[in-house]
């Protein structure tokens, strides 16, 4: 027979898992007031949108539902919206019913985007596959110059009011761009003075305070400052992150802040900061004024990469015991990472040749020359020279985290693989740096017009291998630049995989 006591943690945790993250806040007393993800309902009893998708073949748009009320994102829906092309994250919706929506960040003081307008990118669809319970859903891959904003929200904390935030992360995906936030920020996309903003940031960015090794952290973005603590220096406390999902969490009352995080799998949260605010100009009292930003600074900052699965925001300070609940509810959803590749093996060890499908090109392989990539006619006629320009080597992604990638070593010139840079395509030596290991790994997916494989950039999600005028690109689908084009973009992305000619 059960004791009484397992029976009511067994009640408990039953309760748990059919509460929402922000049912539980609501119970604590600190309601969401924005509640953003594109992986799940974060209310037990939410059946509304989560996010809106928009495809390259037609611009059309659709948007996307939990599968039940309550429930994981319909990953199916989108799979079968985005078949034989190309997907963007157009819109994250608010589910706690204030209108509280994020939409593409318009240009701001420190930088503008590069869409027209000085819009920043849009995420790509497929950037971030996870499963919750084995349940397939699709986060947002922050890369540099995409972000999104809400100018006008409603609700969000002004001045020196309280507020909560947490948001679940990738903790493999981050750089020290300025700046992975998610929160509460200007509402004219302009740097308006210190204290004017209160984030949850991630990454290895530094300004007034840092946490213990090389990172990366949570912080709080507070404008003109990245924070680990009530100084301006290290914060020992304040852990170097290595877990694949993070909790990471920012709250923020009159002269009393805190900073939490934990593994976003297993475990719980632990305080790394609580106590008086920072001992700098402009940060007591605080002078937030409530906008709500996702992957870029107050001022438009879009230098920063990071993912995001979900977050809000509450009203007033939440207790640690309520976020110790939402935590459990978190590990509860088992975020677990999947492969990136799809469509046709790609061997690693292989030898391989890529050879182009678009109908002008079927005789031409991508091949090198020198330090630039580009197609060219290749047979078994060709010279020894040429045929070792145009043969790769299959390798492990050199970022280890990217399930499923892969990195293409020149055959010829052992060493050197092929990476983007300023969105061309160039082969260079490894030199073992963290953004090297970015640029040169691809993920293979199938090809976009029924034939072989594309290869997307792990870096730049909505970019893939493109032949424009014989010469490759990371090319997006209706993008800023002239490779970038719409005609013919199915055919150019797509790539017969074959034996290598050396």
């Amino acid at each position: 027979m059960l004791s009484q006591r397992a029976v009511g943690l067994a009640l408990y945790l039953a309760a748990l898992a059919a509460a929402g993250p922000c049912d539980i806040y609501a119970s604590g007393g600190t309601p969401c007031i924005a509640a953003h993800a594109t992986t799940r309902a974060l209310y037990s009893a939410y059946t509304g949108s989560l996010y809106q998708l928009r495809r390259g073949s037609d611009n059309a748009t659709t948007n996307i539902a939990p599968v039940s009320a309550g429930g994981v994102a319909n990953a199916a829906a989108q799979d079968s919206f985005c078949s034989g092309t190309t997907c963007l994250i157009v819109q994250i919706y608010d589910q706690s019913g204030r209108g509280n929506h994020l939409t593409q960040a318009p240009p701001g003081g420190a930088a503008s985007g590069p869409e027209p307008g000085g819009l920043d990118s849009l995420a790509s669809a497929i950037g971030a596959p996870v499963t919750l319970n084995g349940q397939k859903a699709y986060g947002v891959f922050i890369h540099p110059n995409s972000g999104y904003r809400n100018n006008n929200a409603n609700g969000t904390a002004r001045g020196d009011a309280a507020e909560g935030i947490y948001a679940v992360l990738d903790g493999t995906h981050f750089n020290g761009g300025c700046c992975f936030d998610y929160g509460n920020a200007e509402t004219n996309s302009q740097d308006t003075g210190n204290g004017h903003m209160e984030t949850v940031y991630f990454g290895t960015g530094t300004g007034f305070g840092t946490g213990a090794g090389s990172g990366p952290w949570i912080l709080a973005d507070l404008e003109n400052g990245l924070f680990s603590g009530g100084t301006t220096g290290v914060n020992t406390a304040n852990p170097t992150i290595t877990s694949r999902f993070v909790t990471a969490v920012v709250k923020g009352e009159p002269n009393h802040w805190s900073i939490r995080g934990g593994d976003g799998a297993t475990g719980g949260l632990t305080t790394f900061y609580a106590g008086a605010r920072p001992n700098a100009n402009g940060y007591n009292p605080m002078s937030k004024e409530g906008a709500i930003i996702l992957g870029i600074g107050g001022d438009n900052s879009n230098w920063a990469q990071g993912t995001f699965y979900e977050g809000v925001m509450t009203a007033s300070y939440p207790s640690d015991a309520t976020e110790n609940s939402v935590q459990a509810n978190i590990v509860a959803a088992k975020y677990a990472a999947v492969s990136l590749a799809s469509g046709p093996a790609v061997t690693v060890g292989s030898t391989v040749s890529l050879r182009a499908t678009t109908s002008c090109c079927t005789t031409r392989y991508l091949r090198h020359s020198g330090s630039a990539i580009n197609t060219e006619v290749v047979s078994s006629s060709s010279n020894s020279t040429l045929k070792g320009q145009a043969s790769w080597t299959v390798r492990a992604p050199l970022v280890s985290s990217a399930q499923g990638c892969v990195s293409f070593e020149s055959r010829d010139t052992p060493g050197s693989f092929i990476r983007h840079s300023n969105y061309a395509l160039v082969l260079n030596a490894n030199d073992n740096s963290k953004i090297f290991h970015e640029d040169a790994t691809f993920c293979p997916g199938a090809g976009l017009n029924g034939q072989g494989n594309t290869f997307r950039s792990w870096s730049y999600a909505p970019r893939y291998f493109r032949h424009y005028l014989a010469n490759l690109y990371i090319a997006s689908n209706g993008g800023f630049h002239d490779f970038d084009a719409t005609g013919s973009f199915n055919d150019d992305v797509s790539w017969v995989v074959g034996a290598a000619f050396a």
